[in-house]
């Protein structure tokens, strides 16, 4: 089943892009009503987010997600075979002076790139400007898997880096001159990670960006994946932020979330609300989901 469902990601990346990006988003609203466990997931995580948005239209921002989730799942395969030039056609890059000025300046840097729908097709893109380093999750399934891997690593010499790997490796590959395509907004549970507010909830978020940052006396450049209405996306690299890291870890993770707090209020339907991002708690409290 698997190599079939691959097949026809195949077949799928040969069609007009118009057409691809209208056949994803039809897919996105299909599942909605099948896919019941998520459509709760990102119901929840609206309703804690939004509480100013009604029911009807926390609903229609929902599915307006799934939408834009069913286009990135079926565009994923033009990151595994589409070729370097049409990737430079789909994906404009916006900003690219700031990692290149970091780069001549000898600093190691961070690409803050937190779960849009098309940070997968902006990290492919970036491939083609850089050799980066980045953490890879193996999946259990081992066709997927393959082509994930090769997807994010079929261009240049990149470095897919395990999350047992450890720090150690990552600081090394940064100070060597690799930029570090860094997500560090999910839930990843208890360990590593500190309470700080996100849309006014305590959750639970690693606290690696100012730690990297300080060990490799690197620049943070934030990293925005933009899906754009008729196909591709836009990749905005902005400018490295100003006296980070600072003096306090929980400060600076806070600056971080309310930064993404911040992006997310510019395209809600574009966040990765299917993961549970208050899946941890603080002692004390009762489960979200």
């Amino acid at each position: 089943m698997s190599h079939l469902v691959v097949g026809l990601i195949w077949l799928l990346h040969l069609l007009p892009l118009p057409l691809l990006v209208r056949l994803g988003r039809g897919f996105g609203l299909l599942l909605y009503p099948f896919a019941r466990w998520r459509r709760h997931v990102v119901l929840t995580n609206l309703r804690l987010c939004f509480p100013e948005l009604d029911d009807l239209a926390r609903r229609r921002l929902a599915r307006q997600h799934f939408a834009l989730l069913g286009r990135s799942l079926l565009e994923r395969g033009l990151l595994w075979w589409a070729s370097a030039e049409r990737l430079r056609e789909l994906v404009r890059i916006e900003g690219l002076e700031h990692l290149r000025r970091a780069q001549d300046e000898g600093r190691a840097v961070i690409l803050l790139a937190p779960h849009f729908l098309g940070l997968d097709m902006a990290g492919t893109r970036l491939t083609l400007e850089i050799n980066a380093v980045s953490i890879y999750a193996r999946q259990k399934n081992k066709v997927f898997d393959r082509w994930l891997y090769h997807g994010r690593s079929r261009f240049g010499d990149q470095l897919l880096l395990s999350r047992s790997d450890g720090v150690r490796n990552t600081v090394k590959a940064m100070k060597s001159g690799r930029p570090f395509y860094y997500l560090p907004d999910l839930d990843y549970g208890p360990r590593e990670s500190i309470f700080v507010p996100f849309f006014g909830i305590p959750a639970a978020t690693i606290s690696g960006l100012p730690r990297l940052a300080r060990l490799a006396d690197a620049v943070v450049l934030p990293c925005v994946a933009r899906l754009q209405p008729e196909g591709g996306c836009v990749l905005h690299i902005g400018a490295a932020w100003d006296n980070f890291p600072g003096a306090d870890v929980d400060t600076d993770v806070a600056r971080m979330n309310t930064w993404l707090e911040g992006v997310i209020r510019t395209m809600p339907e574009q966040y990765y609300w299917v993961h549970r991002r208050f899946k941890t708690r603080p002692p004390g409290e009762p489960k979200l989901y």
